[in-house]
Order: structure tokens, then sequence, then C-alpha cells
């Protein structure tokens, strides 16, 4: 059962001995390394600290700015379209939510780490993919042909419930009947929407989203909770609303009495990708997460990149100005850069305090920002598997049914080989959904190597005990403050936002914030109409 595809067939105290509490103990020897990316450049922009003079000034066409997917999409389509005179600046963390990391030869993500399918609807990832020779042929069908070493292999995913593994993540394990006919109505009420059309012939959920149904009837589920929509349905199990709060925690991280119902449903009813040669709904995920495909695009673009962070940006009677930052061991050193035309391909909170008067493009901070979900990554360089429970065997998506933690994912499920490697990396994803984001952010500033670990870990140790500490070589911990945008109730009127997704002078702005929530194929498709209106 997968949690986009939700085709649902319903069915029907260990002793602590010396040898846990030396596994316990070694829980605070596994040597875990934590970054902030962007945190240094973030506070500088807060708080605006001197800066030399400029040491050169750099001039092109098309300046974009930040290089996470938006980013790095609006260069590899200015380029395919033969526009070579621009320059990216890769921000303070190259790839974005897209970067990974690696320990060895073990690739891991640090960021997003799987792509559905896109349907005929995302035709702008379709002609990433085929591009990058991932979708190998027919990337206008209905079902085109992929590479199979990217396609997904079961066994994908599995739920651990009251100290049984189960096999998909709907929580069905000693499910009473009454559940599990929810369960089934629930999944028959999704399959509807997902295929469900309205009056101009438009799908009501789709991606990109902003091509998603405008009819008042569908926009109205923006005003309330998933919560209160889940309500309204009666659906009462308790399993059935984890499954859902699940779902609302993993892709926009917070919790779905906080999230709009709009978007709730988007998340189980917009995908419907297909293929030649996989099941339909399936994934494409890579050792290092999406950033093989933030990877493949960079590749794309020669000599067109450059490191920095653009500090203010401003128009000025021939097109634009930016004044970047680098740092070199510390000290920053900055540039300018003029350019016909400027992308701001990055999130909505920064370009609030980069963009030289954005309330003329019809956006006030004050009340047209979205709140952030912070995030914390964690990637175990296991030396050798630990040992499974025998109900499910290792999954590629491993989830715990408890709180904070959103499961772990195996980096090296993709390797196909006749034995298992004997080194692996499991990455633990952990949403602070349990509070907000404010106070999540307070307590990732301030907690220790050793407090970001034992949250980190509550997962596998729920999974595994302390046996995972005996297989664990070191821990790399990435603290994410900001890490995508919420998709409370009435963001879909967010008129601030709606203003700059309409912005066509001499700055464009191309990010997901500006669909309200993170995801690749929104991301991408910003980037894309950035750059067709540059080269307009």
């Amino acid at each position: 059962m997968q949690r986009r595809s939700f085709l649902l067939a319903a069915a029907g105290g260990t002793a602590v001995t010396l040898g846990a509490a030396a596994g316990l103990w070694r829980w605070q020897e596994i040597p875990a390394s934590v970054r902030y990316p962007g945190r240094t450049e973030g506070h500088f922009l807060r708080d605006r600290k001197a800066l030399p003079a400029p040491a050169r000034t750099l001039r092109t066409d098309v300046l974009i700015l930040g290089s996470g997917i938006a980013g790095l999409t609006a260069a590899w389509k200015l380029n395919r379209s033969g526009r070579r005179d621009f320059l990216l600046i890769d921000g303070p963390e190259p790839d974005g939510n897209a970067a990974g990391g690696q320990f060895g030869d073990l690739a891991y993500p640090t960021g997003a780490h799987y792509l559905p399918l896109p349907s005929t609807e995302s035709f702008h990832v379709r002609e990433i993919l085929h591009d990058l020779g991932i979708l190998l042929r027919n990337p206008e069908s209905a079902r085109p042909y992929y590479d199979e070493r990217y396609l997904l292999h079961a066994p994908e995913e599995r739920l651990l419930i009251d100290g049984v593994w189960q096999e998909g993540l709907v929580p069905n394990t000693d499910a009473n009947a009454e559940e599990l006919a929810e369960q089934t109505r629930f999944g028959q009420q999704i399959a509807h929407l997902r295929n469900l059309r309205d009056s101009t012939g438009q799908r009501i959920f789709t991606l990109p989203s902003v091509n998603s149904s405008q009819d008042p009837e569908w926009q109205t589920l923006d005003q309330i909770s998933m919560k209160n929509w889940l309500q309204q349905n009666d659906y009462r199990s308790p399993r059935l609303h984890w499954y859902v709060n699940y779902g609302c925690r993993d892709d926009y991280g917070s919790n779905y009495d906080q999230i709009s119902a709009w978007a709730g449903l988007h998340y189980f009813c917009s995908r419907n990708g297909q293929a030649e040669n996989a099941d339909d709904g399936a994934w494409l995920t890579w050792p290092g997460g999406l950033q093989a495909v933030a990877s493949g695009l960079r590749g794309t673009l020669g000599k067109n990149t450059r490191s920095g962070t653009c500090i203010s940006l401003r128009q000025t009677a021939g097109g634009v100005e930016a004044l970047c930052m680098q740092l070199r061991d510390g000290v920053p050193q900055t540039y300018t850069v003029q350019a016909r035309k400027a992308i701001c391909a990055m999130p909505l909170m920064v370009a609030a305090r980069v963009v030289e008067n954005m309330a003329a493009f019809g956006f006030d901070p004050q009340q047209h920002m979205p709140a952030y979900a912070p995030w914390l990554v964690a990637n175990f360089l296991l030396r050798q598997f630990p040992a499974e429970l025998p109900e499910a065997p290792l999954s590629w998506d491993n989830v715990v049914y408890q709180e904070p933690g959103l499961g772990y994912v195996v980096s090296t499920h993709q390797d196909i080989r006749v034995q298992p490697p004997p080194k692996t990396v499991f990455s633990a994803y952990v949403a602070l959904s349990d509070r907000s984001p404010e106070a999540a952010r307070q307590w990732l500033g301030q907690a220790t190597a050793d407090e970001l670990l034992t949250l980190a870990s509550t997962d596998l140790k729920s999974a595994y005990g302390w046996k995972l500490a005996l297989c664990a070589e070191r821990v790399d911990i990435t603290v994410r403050g900001h890490a995508m945008a919420i998709p409370r109730p009435g963001f879909r009127s967010n008129a601030g936002v709606r203003r700059l997704r309409e912005a066509d002078g001499a700055i464009l702005f191309a990010h997901a914030d500006l669909s309200g929530f993170s995801v690749f194929e929104e991301a991408s498709w910003w980037g894309y109409q950035a750059a067709l209106r540059a080269i307009a």
C-alpha cells in the first residue's frame, strides 16, 4: 500500500542485559557531525553586518539566484533553449533541499529522497528526466519507459506497530472490522477524487498545483484543516487519523490539524504517474536522493555557475544589480552582478530580505509570509546491517507508528547485488511537528549534538533497540531550520504570493514557496516558467 497510490484492499519487555546496557552507552559514543546549511548566511541577512567593498563586477543577461531545484531548472531550461548568457549563483547550499552527501562511496540524501512518477500534466518534469537519461523513451505518452535502475523496487514500505512489522504504511495489524471498513471507504473516496474532473474537464488535484481546478466547490477545502475534513466525513478510526497525519507531516512538516484540507487531499490525489515498465504510482529514487537529479541538471550548465549568496538585489535603469557575498575561511568577500533580468530562486523568507522594496511587487512579509517547518535529517553509517524482526523484511522506507520521527530510508536499497553490501546508510527523518515551528527552531539552535542524535535516532531505537549502536559507525546530522513552507488553511488565497507568481519584469520569482509547499514538481515548474519569461 503506497501513501500516494492508495488502492486499499482491506483484510480481515525485553530483559535488560549487560550487553544491552553497553549498547545504550555506545549511543553517546557514536561520532556525530552536525551541519546547519544556510545558518551563517541567514544570520548575516538578519543582522546586516558591514561588508567590504565589492572586488569585481560581473555581467550577464539572466542572473539566477539560488541553486535548488527551481534555480537549476531555470538554468537548465535557458541552456536547453540555446540561451547561454546566464549565471547561476549557488546560494548558501548548492542544490538546496535536493542536496546530499557521501560516506566514501556510499551516497545519502540530506534533503528530499524520492520522486513519484510524473503524470502527463507534469510535462516539465518528464522533459528533465528525459534529458538526464532517467526517462528513456516516449516522454509524451501516458506510459513512458524509465531506466529500471531508478524505479523503486520491492520491498517498498513497512510499518512498525505494537512491536510488529507489517507491509505498507496503512496501520491494519489487529485492526477491527470497523477500522478496516473506514480504511476501505477512505481509499475509495481518494480514488474517486483522484480521477474526478470539474465542469471544465480539469482534474481537481494536479501537479503543478496551479493548474488544479478553480471551481469554488473545491476551493472551499482550503478554509478548513485536513483533520476537520476527516471529521466532517465521519472518519473516526485513530489508525486512519494517524496515517493521514503522517502523510501531512511527511510532505508538509506539520500536523494535519494545521494543514489545509485542500493540501492534505492534494497529497493523496494529485499524483497519478504511470510507466510502461512499472506499476501505477511507482517512485523513482537514488542512493543520494534527489541530489542525483540536481547533479544531472548542474552537469548541463558548464561554467555558468558561481559560489556565493545574494545579499541585496535592486532594479536599475538597465535591468538589475545584485550584491553577492562569499565566505573564505570565515571572512566575507563581495562582488556585484549586473544583468538584464534576475530570477529569485530562493525561499520567500530570504527574498523578502534580499529584494529591494518587495512591497512594490504586492508582497507584504508581515501579511503574506508563509510559516516554515523545521526538519532534521540524520544519516547513520552502519558497518553492518542490524538484525531484523521476522514479520516483514527491511524495506526502502521504514516507518514507526509514533511521533516525532518520520521513519528511515535505506540508501543502498537500489543497489541490487547477489548479497547485500557490507556497509549501508540509514537516513532518518524527523519533522518537529510536536511543537510550534518557532519553538522547534529555538530548540534546534540550542540543542547539543548528543540531544540531536537522541531525537534523530528515535525510530531506529524503536526498530532495533541497543543492537543498532553496535552497528553504527558515525552519523551526519543536517538541521534545516526553515525546511519548507507550511500550507496552512487559506494558503491558496494568499494574494501576495499570487502577485509574485505573476511578476514579469526585471525581477522574476521561482521557488516552491510560490505554490505554498515544497515538492520537486512545484519547484521545477516555477523555475521552468521563470526561464520562459526571461527568454520572452
